[in-house]
């Protein structure tokens, strides 16, 4: 029979390659991990590693069996989520790590009542666009957009059907005009987003199944991507960003969306964690009422 722990060291050595880090990770041995894994391998009566002394990696059996593990600890999680009951309990530090415009925009509001729900709970929230290593960097959570492709984290869903919009304020369109094509979209001043020298000057839109990637001109450009929601509010240009990060302001009529029949790029909405060790009931709760908000804000039908 299967033991669950077994199949959680599995995942973990996999996203490490180490047995040692792994060890590391979940306070234990590294004899402990390697007995572990021999005893998966001989549960399931194949070899799962080849190791070396320098090295650990996937056999070919181990390589095709990952994924159908993965799913069944995300299967038992899930489960394990619906059956938790809330506790009233909430206290010690929680530390978040948000990009700027969400995190300002969109959580802040929502950190501000789960504090005052839980007061024996201390929020440190840090705010930035550099994307943080949650194995390394002083945080317990952290909201992260994209899509989850590595097993080393865990990663609750939040918002998986977020994408980006082109968005303008109506001054702006007063005064330069409402492209109506894509082709009249690379004629306008654009406002665009750079991370580690990379400017983002390529929007990729969608529609029916075409997929049309529109080199813009930069008028403004910065690191910071709520610099650029308020020089787009501000009517400075045309921006494409995240539905989450502007959704208030389209729906208050500070921004309105451009060339709404196309789709822009899917950028789903994560809260990651190291280890499913630190699902605590906290994180839960805070995971609980971020989804909520994002539902609220869910992209308007008819667009």
């Amino acid at each position: 029979m299967l033991r669950l722990e077994d199949l959680t060291l599995f995942v973990r050595a996999a996203a490490l390659n180490s047995f040692s880090d792994t060890a590391r990770e979940a306070g234990l041995q590294p004899a402990q991990v390697s007995t572990a894994i021999k005893r998966l391998e001989q549960t399931l009566n194949i070899r799962l590693f080849a190791r070396s002394t320098r090295s650990l990696r996937l056999t070919p059996e181990g390589e095709t069996w990952l994924p159908y593990a993965i799913t069944a600890l995300q299967t038992l999680e899930a489960g394990f989520e619906q059956i938790q009951p809330a506790s009233d309990e909430v206290r010690g530090v929680l530390q978040i790590a948000v990009p700027s415009d969400l995190g300002r925009n969109m959580l802040l509001g929502v950190f501000q009542a789960f504090r005052r729900e839980h007061p024996a709970l201390h929020l440190k929230i840090l705010f930035s666009d550099q994307l943080t290593d949650v194995f390394k960097d002083p945080v317990d959570v952290a909201f992260r957009y994209g899509n989850n492709d590595d097993a080393s984290y865990v990663a609750l869903p939040l918002a998986p059907d977020n994408h980006r919009v082109v968005v303008a304020s109506p001054s702006y369109l007063e005064r330069c005009g409402e492209p109506k094509t894509i082709s009249e979209l690379g004629q306008h001043e654009a406002l665009t987003y750079a991370i580690r020298g990379r400017v983002y000057d390529k929007w990729t839109l969608n529609l029916d199944g075409d997929t049309h990637h529109v080199a813009v001109k930069s008028a403004m450009i910065s690191d910071d991507a709520e610099v650029i929601r308020r020089l787009a509010v501000a009517g400075e240009g045309i921006a494409y960003k995240s539905w989450l990060d502007v959704s208030e302001d389209v729906n208050a009529g500070r921004l309105k969306i451009i060339l709404p029949q196309y789709q822009g790029d899917s950028v789903p909405l994560n809260l990651i964690c190291p280890h499913r060790k630190q699902l605590s009931t906290t994180v839960r709760l805070l995971h609980q009422a971020v989804k909520q908000r994002c539902e609220e804000l869910s992209f308007p039908s008819g667009e």
